[in-house]
């Protein structure tokens, strides 16, 4: 997902961590989610069958799913379960769902359960007006936020297929995951839309959209169709801001792998964040759209998330850098391919700059195991994680970080994966120990803050120079340094693992100036102006 100011005021405005969490125990198999929407209020009716195999033996199991949540009477109200045409015993109390079977389900049996509801969303599926004073309706259930609207297990570790069939006024067109099954009228006033996705996706990425849209013919990237879906009165405009998608997305599957899903939709709409990575269908906010074709950056991170946090989920929020720091430097890589490295090198200084800013308010390590999962939407999870992906490139060379790339999607496709997992796998295409790499990048604070001084030995031809590390604790890191003098320019490469280091440079004549990490290739902070 991209960030926006409106995201971080919303995060903190609904406060993520009085959810429930998570349960144990199930693995939900598939979910089929029939909902009628109206316009006559925002009360929303389900049912949902959802399909689950036990883990354990146990006689009753626990769903994620809003209750009532105040006067405003906002919430969903459970009107029976089922299992087998039989009804079975559940509680609904703070937002959890118990369901009690008559008798101990053993590990491995799959039972489905048929819960019918409704309720007004208080959250999760947000129901609002559009820039044009329309009525729409979109899911946004990041992080866990789908349990306001859908039972389910609300935990990116559990990944199950799924399917949305809308009954909905027929002036509506409804966008999901997956590919449209059917779309065929009702009554006269309203029709069924039927999507299903066969591929397991984490409920973070599982929604669909209903607007007025206007739909853009398909084109293709490889078999991949690729649409578009704005509102009527700005399809000319968002047409064209969404038109580089296909291209992008033939760059991403060309780089790291088979693009996971059976087709591309681009979306219009209410989300609360810059752009939210829905599974093949990707919300962007409503005034994404500009007409200026100005979009490419941002179809670009949440296009690569289809492969990192979507098709490779990450295990846990505090593992959320391998789909955030991914999905940054995915996008920096295109930038760099479609216009060159000094893009590239712009957009990492810029990168570094939030990632140093940030690290005044914030002492907290990449792998951060806080519960509040809004405070995860920082430069850490984001700039700082595309940082140690583009330090881990320059370690690696260029040829290997690809193949580690490529191995991390080809083994965790349709999966979950921790940060353990990945280090695992970079050591085992680089055929390099990278513990030490990943633990002081992941897992301490911070970064190097240098403080860089030289001085010229006119006599032996020599530059003498120093760089002192002024950060708590201590980094290990190659430091590139260019020496300019007055017969030209010496680029040296020097490792740096002491506080204070003293290096001396043979030189044809007087250096009158050093620039340090010339190549970007290091995250680190001036402590003071370089001098001599």
């Amino acid at each position: 997902m991209t960030r926006i100011l409106i995201t971080i005021t919303f995060l903190f405005a609904t406060g993520f961590c009085s959810y429930a969490q998570s349960p144990a125990g199930i693995d939900v198999q598939h979910y089929r989610f029939e909902l009628t929407i109206s316009d006559q209020n925002d009360t929303i009716c389900g049912t949902a069958a959802i399909r689950i195999k036990f883990l354990k033996n146990s006689s009753s199991f626990r769903l994620n799913l809003g209750t009532i949540i105040d006067s405003s009477g906002k919430g969903m109200k459970v009107m029976s379960v089922t299992e087998s045409g039989r009804e079975i015993t559940y509680l609904h109390s703070r937002n959890t769902l118990l369901i009690q079977f008559p008798a101990v389900v053993k590990t491995g049996e799959i039972k489905t359960v048929l819960i019918q509801y409704k309720g007004i969303p208080s959250d999760g599926l947000i129901i609002a007006k559009s820039i044009y004073k329309k009525r729409t309706f979109f899911g946004d259930n990041w992080p866990d936020r789908a349990q306001f609207w859908l039972p389910c297990n609300d935990t990116p570790s559990d990944k199950a297929s799924l399917e949305f069939i809308i009954t909905a006024p027929r002036h509506y067109r409804i966008i999901s995951n997956g590919i449209q099954i059917e779309e065929l009228l009702v009554t006269d006033s309203t029709k069924r839309t039927h999507w299903k996705e066969e591929v397991p996706l984490p409920t973070k990425v599982m929604v669909f959209g209903a607007a007025d849209f206007t739909v853009s013919d398909a084109v293709y990237a490889g078999t991949i169709p690729v649409t578009s879906w704005v509102y009527a009165e700005e399809k000319e405009k968002g047409f064209y801001d969404y038109a580089l998608a296909p291209g992008i997305l033939e760059y991403f599957i060309n780089y790291i792998g088979p693009y996971g899903y059976k087709k591309l939709a681009n979306v219009q709409s209410k989300t609360k964040f810059g752009g939210m990575e829905n599974a093949g269908a990707i919300f962007y906010f409503e005034n994404s759209i500009t007409g200026k074709g100005g979009l490419e950056s941002l179809l670009a991170h949440e296009i690569a998330h289809q492969w990192f946090g979507n098709m490779v989920t990450e295990t846990d929020f505090k593992h959320i850098w391998l789909s955030e720091g991914f999905a940054t430097y995915m996008t920096d890589v295109y930038m760099e391919a479609r216009y060159g490295i000094d893009t590239l090198n712009s957009r990492l200084i810029k990168e570094r700059d939030a990632v140093i800013a940030y690290a005044s308010e914030s002492a907290a390590p990449v792998i951060d195991t806080t519960a509040d999962y809004k405070k995860l939407l920082n430069p850490n999870s984001y700039e700082k994680g595309a940082w140690i992906l583009h330090m881990l490139r320059n370690t690696v060379g260029d040829s290997a970080f690809k193949n580690i790339i490529r191995e991390q999607f080809k083994t965790f496709a349709g999966k979950n994966a921790s940060t353990l997992d990945f280090i695992a796998t970079a050591e085992r295409v680089s055929n390099k120990n990278l513990k030490p790499f990943f633990n002081q990048w992941l897992y301490k604070p911070g970064f190097p803050v240098l403080a860089i001084t030289w001085k010229n030995n006119g006599i032996k031809n020599k530059a003498v120079i120093t760089i002192e590390q002024t950060q708590t604790g201590l980094f290990s890191f190659p430091m590139e340094l260019k020496l300019i003098t007055r017969h030209g320019e010496i680029t040296k490469t020097v490792t740096v693992q002491k506080r204070k280091l003293n290096i001396t440079i043979p030189v044809q004549g007087e250096v009158t100036g050093i620039i340090p990490d010339p190549g970007c290739k290091l995250l680190w902070q001036k402590y003071a102006e370089t001098k001599k």
